[in-house]
């Protein structure tokens, strides 16, 4: 099997995301009409290195760097307009553009930025190098593996973030959820805390991991006949848990992310259970998370949270 913390191996998954995904839309923009030294001065207070500049329509005509600035201070031209001295031939990046497509300029030109703009040339936003690292991290904070790759993985031995050999004897914890009733929900998360409470882990890490696995065990109880089981995985830098079943799986992943969005029956919600704040909820306390589905097969979810120390001896 191939390593998994190989970025190639996840390339699939960023096939969607374009540049309105990870762009900035709070852009500095200046006309054409200032001074050179009104651009000199906000790169300083707004600590950027680059302004985009555009007409009364907001189209892109030009850009002001770093660079334009130096030349304009060399020769004594601070007091010139910035229409006369920007640079006219910009390099843009469309809204639509692939993130694929994003990097080749990246690559390609050096810059340490790119305006995006749509089909008129109207400035929508801007793109840092950060502004892509922070998309693809952010994607890696919930995988989601769809059709054939989800079905060949589901079953995995290995973690499906670290990719590291996982079988259930590793499995520092174990508990079986074997009920249907709505109000016994949480007893597993419970017994996980007390777990490792007994092995003095910092007291915020344990609600963090509480509250995650409560919201697993929920939806396993809520969604999956209320048969399934979580097991704990102790390591020396983190703590993962994962949760399986074998019930009836997530058909829409997209819209079960959405704060808010439940399947859940009539009974449940009127237990004040199923207010579809399960998997938002997750995402939120655990710092890595993938939860791989299949319609009718089941449904796995791999969390991870990481330790800023290594737990008391």
């Amino acid at each position: 099997m191939s390593d998994r913390n190989d970025l190639s191996a996840y390339a699939g998954l960023f096939e969607d995301m374009s540049a309105a995904d990870i762009m900035t839309t709070a852009v500095t923009v200046l006309p054409p009409s200032k001074k050179m030294s009104h651009a000199k001065e906000m790169m300083n207070i707004k600590r950027i290195s680059g302004i985009p500049i555009v007409d009364e329509a907001r189209r892109l005509i030009g850009i002001v760097t770093v660079e334009d600035i130096i030349h304009a201070l060399e020769f004594n031209r601070l007091g010139e307009t910035i229409g006369e001295l920007m640079c006219r031939d910009v390099v843009t990046v469309g809204v639509d553009d692939a993130l694929a497509d994003i990097v080749g300029k990246f690559k390609q030109f050096r810059y340490g930025r790119f305006p995006v703009v749509d089909g008129s040339n109207t400035l929508k936003g801007i793109i840092s190098r950060r502004d892509v690292l922070n998309g693809v991290l952010e994607r890696f904070k919930l995988i989601y593996v769809h059709d054939q790759k989800r079905i060949s993985t589901l079953n995995s031995d290995r973690s499906f973030i670290t990719g590291k050999k996982l079988t259930v004897s590793d499995a520092g914890f174990h508990y079986n959820i074997d009920t249907s009733d709505i109000e016994s929900a949480g007893i597993g998360a419970v017994l996980l805390k007390d777990f490792l409470s007994e092995r003095r882990y910092p007291a915020e890490i344990i609600r963090r991991v509480g509250v995650a696995t409560y919201e697993a065990e929920t939806n396993v109880i809520i969604h999956s006949h209320g048969t399934g089981d979580i097991y704990c995985f102790l390591h020396d830098d983190l703590i993962m848990v994962r949760v399986v079943d074998n019930g009836v799986g997530i058909e829409d992943m997209d819209m079960a992310m959405k704060e808010g969005y439940s399947t859940a029956p009539d009974y449940v919600r009127e237990l004040g259970f199923g207010a579809g704040m399960g998997i938002p909820n997750i995402k939120r306390f655990v710092d890595k998370l993938v939860i791989l589905s299949e319609r009718n097969v089941g449904t796995q979810v791999e969390m991870i949270l990481y330790l800023s120390d290594s737990p008391a001896a």
